[in-house]
């Protein structure tokens, strides 16, 4: 949620803050702006600054319209949370004297006492935003040094943050820090960049800072340093990042969604394949063997979309681990009060790696003695660092809001580490060890039939209603198709496993309703079956995705996937799922990538 940019450098900074804005849009927001450091004839200095309530192509024309320029500046996309969305409550915000101007991306929890304290002391307040008090405590413990006035003032703070500082009394510089909300600074030659994620530094470098929480940075045109809150010096070094520009870009796509759903091949194919070494998945986790063998509980913790590729794994590592398995979703999982203990391992499944929910959990359960295992796709992360072990999915950058070649990679993880274990227990996965290498070439077939499935979308796309159903392995991917629909159609949709039908959702079905039934395990055919003889009673139009051979009068439309065994059919059929979603979407005009109210990163709770 929300986005930060910056840069120091020789260049104008105006179209590089927009540009890395246009990049994080992605994150979710209502308003965004630019401040930039520009130099006057007299050698004196002014904070010009230009935002609005909207998008980043509003901001362009504003920014155009003013002429603003500068080598320094910060840019800001804001997801309303103290204060509408508006042009005065957009970020950057300034001080009340216009001498230091801030982005921040988090939420102060304290900001109501020390606005308090701070117009008592004469400073005027211009937002409801809680950010506005950064600046002014910033400027009241301001005595010639911008980085000391920011420790100074950070240590006041309580929530998260993410800042990034310029100030026309010390006109040279920028000053970041942070505290639960993601930042990183990108090395270019003799220029730097400052953002909250990757794709915003993709065009300019692949050589990326990590800061930690309490670590500030002063950058400057051609150096950069490190501190921590005692000011004392940190030797910080960058990590190469392999993602390509490409790969954050539409690439001739009509949109970064439907790019996305046709690199899962390639992107399940780089998560088994760089992931299989002398016949061994995962083996450069170095989890012990030992700990492997005392696991007596496994928490799948997650958010959304990670959450139900969790749900799949909890079906997975039971049916041939035989250890307990429970799947929380990240918000609740604290405040139930979980049995965790060192014999636990908590495997944590998150995009970004920042989701606040999911890191809180995460802390937990270190601070109860169990070993950690991060599922992410974001290099240095903080979900990532914190972990006992860390696993990197490689599905390259995800710039759509709905996920899903992230999902699907979380999936082969989880595949994969699964049969590493069963291998340590001694337990026989030989044919489903043969079958992972298979599903990127099965997942292309079924991308063949997405102009088919397109015409599906025709006849559904006016719906208000639509429902998903699926038994066993077939349960938790109609969660996800669901959501997919749900999100991006805005069309009313829920999952439900199909023994429960009779138990009250039936009460919903009436004649066109429409239902996604998915049917890809033997054991649960003839029932599945007789579900959906019960929905086709009630008028219910159904759409079929299975692998099995069935009749047409459990049908209306039939979406045809390779055979696999059941326990990888997840990765199959939410292909068409994900596409039915998408075509809905853009027959009904919306905004695939960017759909409302919903960010990329959720990074407060």
């Amino acid at each position: 949620m929300c986005g930060i940019v910056g840069y120091v450098g020789k260049k104008d900074c105006v179209n590089v803050l927009l540009d890395g804005l246009s990049s994080l849009e992605y994150r979710g927001y209502d308003s965004a702006g630019i401040l930039t450091m520009q130099k006057n004839n007299n050698n004196t200095y002014n904070l010009n600054i230009c935002k609005t309530k909207g998008r980043v192509n509003d901001l362009k024309i504003s920014a155009k319209q003013f002429g603003i320029s500068g080598c320094i500046g910060i840019g800001h996309t804001r997801w309303a949370t103290h204060g509408e969305p508006s042009d005065i409550n957009s970020h950057p915000h300034m001080d009340s004297t216009s001498s230091i101007g801030v982005v921040h991306n988090g939420i102060i929890e304290n900001y109501l006492e020390l606005k308090d304290t701070l117009i008592n002391k004469g400073y005027a307040f211009a937002s409801q935003t809680d950010t506005e008090v950064i600046p002014n405590l910033i400027k009241d413990n301001y005595t010639g040094n911008t980085l000391d006035a920011t420790i100074t003032a950070t240590a006041l703070l309580k929530g998260s943050y993410a800042i990034a500082i310029v100030s026309k009394e010390n006109p040279d510089e920028m000053i970041v820090t942070k505290k639960d909300s993601p930042l990183i600074i990108g090395k270019g030659d003799n220029e730097y960049f400052v953002a909250s994620d990757i794709p915003a530094l993709l065009k300019h470098t692949n050589k990326v800072y990590i800061l930690e929480d309490g670590e500030f940075a002063k950058i400057k045109l051609n150096e950069i340093t490190f501190f921590n809150s005692n000011k004392m010096k940190l030797d910080k070094k960058y990590k190469e990042i392999n993602w390509s520009l490409e790969a954050a870009e539409k690439c001739g796509y009509p949109d970064f969604m439907l790019k996305e759903i046709f690199e899962q091949p390639t992107a399940v194919r780089k998560t088994i394949n760089d992931n299989l070494k002398n016949n061994k998945f995962l083996s450069e986790l170095k989890i012990d063997d030992k700990f492997v063998k005392s696991i007596n509980k496994i928490y799948i913790v997650a958010c959304g979309t990670a959450m139900h590729a969790g749900l799949s794994g909890k079906n997975l590592i039971e049916r041939y681990l035989k250890i307990p398995v429970e799947v929380d979703i990240a918000s609740e999982f604290r405040y139930r009060h979980p049995i965790i203990n060192e014999n636990t391992l908590m495997i944590t499944l998150s995009q970004s790696g920042e989701t606040a929910d999911t890191l809180a959990a995460l802390r937990l359960a270190k601070s109860e003695n169990a070993k950690t295992l991060a599922i992410t796709n974001s290099i240095g992360s903080t979900i990532s660092r914190e972990a006992d072990h860390v696993f990197y999915t490689q599905a390259g950058p995800e710039i759509a809001v709905a996920s899903t070649k992230a999902y699907n990679t979380q999936l082969a993880t989880i595949y994969m580490l699964m049969i590493s274990f069963a291998e340590i227990l001694n337990i026989d996965v030989t044919k489903l060890k043969q079958e992972i290498e298979t599903m990127a070439n099965k997942i292309e077939i079924i991308l063949n039939q997405s102009e088919y499935i397109e015409t599906i979308a025709k006849t559904m796309f006016k719906e208000k209603d639509a429902f998903f159903l699926g038994r066993g392995y077939d349960y938790p991917v109609s969660l996800e198709g669901s959501l997919k629909l749900k999100e991006i159609s805005y069309i009313h949709s829920e999952a439900y496993a199909a023994g429960e039908l009779k138990h009250g959702p039936i009460a919903l079905i009436e004649t066109g309703t429409y239902v996604i039934c998915t049917i890809t395990d033997n054991e649960l055919l003839n029932k599945s079956l007789s579900n959906i003889q019960e929905i086709i009673t009630r008028g219910a139009k159904v759409i079929l995705i299975t692998n099995k051979k069935i009749d047409s009068k459990y049908y209306d439309y039939l979406i045809e996937i390779p055979d696999c065994p059941s326990e990888f059919s997840s990765m199959l059929s939410i292909i068409p799922m994900q596409l039915l979603a998408y075509y809905i979407s853009k027959l009904k005009n919306l905004d695939v990538d960017k759909p409302r109210n919903l960010a990329k990163s959720v990074t407060v709770e």
